[in-house]
């Protein structure tokens, strides 16, 4: 096994540690970033992921671990920010061995950072990883874990949505409401389930042909378009990307129909400049990284011992989060994006400090 931890280059500006990890028996390559320890040790989850280039890993996991430390500030965690990626097809090389040889990488950095699962992993496989070391989360109940995360995500999403639906309307409910879910997996399939409970008319899309089968015969009220360009132009009142990020670019924001945007898929401002197009456009943008905190409030809840029901309070808290982040916006005149930035920095910079009082 093969460690090279790096903080060179004008990529990782600000992140505290890059490890990149090769295990060549088992073809595990995997990169660990940690962008931030300023609240207590690193949390995000792991994503095996086949990426074109190892540029392309690195820069996704340099932008996933800055999301999750302005993530883990607001939901008012004590845990830093860190994510990890496996390069490759998870269907093709994800193995006993390559996850076993992956904890121990995780076991290397001495509680530093803390996994669970994202894109590509699964509870089953944090059960695997956590045979090797002590610092993973999102493990199943028969292993004193909190299960699929997915479920708080979902639940913090639609609580973020009804935030931003009585900003923009008045009342905290999507009933009467067109609501386009971008992305039927393991957190879109919840929300959809809470906007169809909620009263909302619901149009979804899936790359995955299982997916849509699965809507269809789940919900089948809900209108299933062919792609995310379909639905993006779709008379709809809410956009919701729960896919991969990137979501909101160039293309996609002078075609969106929808006034506000509110989904579960992280880092979806394909760059910086996207928050003021949407906002120039009237389109009310809640954080990305706001409003899907509640999965990792879920698996940061199995580090003090696992309780559903305090960690589903901690993530409805998300509505009083977004709205406080929407009236904030308003009153500086900025973009809630912005906002949303200043709370995270400003949590991380006065409790950070803490630190510098010194403990025996």
């Amino acid at each position: 096994m093969d460690v090279f931890a790096s903080t060179e280059g004008p990529e990782s500006d600000g992140h505290e540690q890059v490890v990149f990890c090769q295990d060549k028996q088992t073809g595990l390559k995997a990169i660990i970033a940690i962008y931030s320890t300023a609240l207590g040790p690193a949390l995000g989850g792991t994503r095996f992921y086949p990426y074109a280039t190892e540029a392309e890993a690195l820069h996704d996991v340099l932008d996933l671990s800055r999301g999750m430390a302005y993530k883990n500030a607001l939901a008012g965690l004590d845990l830093g920010g860190g994510k990890a990626v496996i390069w490759g097809d998870p269907d093709r090389i994800k193995s006993e061995p390559l996850l076993r040889a992956y904890g121990r990488f995780v076991e290397s950095l001495a509680g530093r950072y803390y996994t669970a699962c994202d894109v590509g992993t699964y509870v089953a496989d944090m059960d695997l990883v956590a045979r090797e070391t002590r610092y993973v989360t999102g493990r199943s109940v028969e292993h004193g874990g909190a299960g699929d995360s997915s479920v708080l995500t979902a639940w913090g999403v639609f609580q973020g949505m009804r935030a931003a639906a009585e900003h923009a309307w008045g009342s905290p409910t999507l009933a009467g409401r067109r609501v386009g879910v971008a992305g039927l997996g393991k957190v879109g399939k919840h929300l959809t389930g809470h906007l169809v409970d909620d009263g909302a008319s619901v149009v979804a899309t899936d790359v995955n042909e299982a997916a849509l089968a699965w809507v269809r015969q789940a919900y089948p009220q809900v209108d299933v378009v062919s792609d995310a360009t379909a639905l993006i132009s779709s008379d709809i009142d809410v956009y919701a990307p729960c896919a991969l990020g990137g979501a909101l670019d160039d293309t996609t924001v002078p075609a969106l129909r929808a006034s506000v945007v509110v989904g579960a898929a992280n880092n979806q401002l394909a760059h910086p400049g996207i928050e003021k197009v949407l906002a120039d456009r009237g389109i009310l943008y809640a954080p990305d990284y706001v409003v899907n905190a509640g999965g990792v409030i879920q698996v940061a809840d199995e580090i003090e011992g696992f309780n559903f029901e305090r960690a589903k309070l901690r993530a409805t808290r998300i509505y009083d989060t977004t709205r406080q982040i929407l009236q904030l916006a308003d009153a500086e005149g900025v973009p809630p994006a912005v906002a949303a930035d200043r709370l995270a920095e400003r949590r991380m910079a006065e409790v950070g400090r803490l630190r510098s009082i010194h403990l025996r």
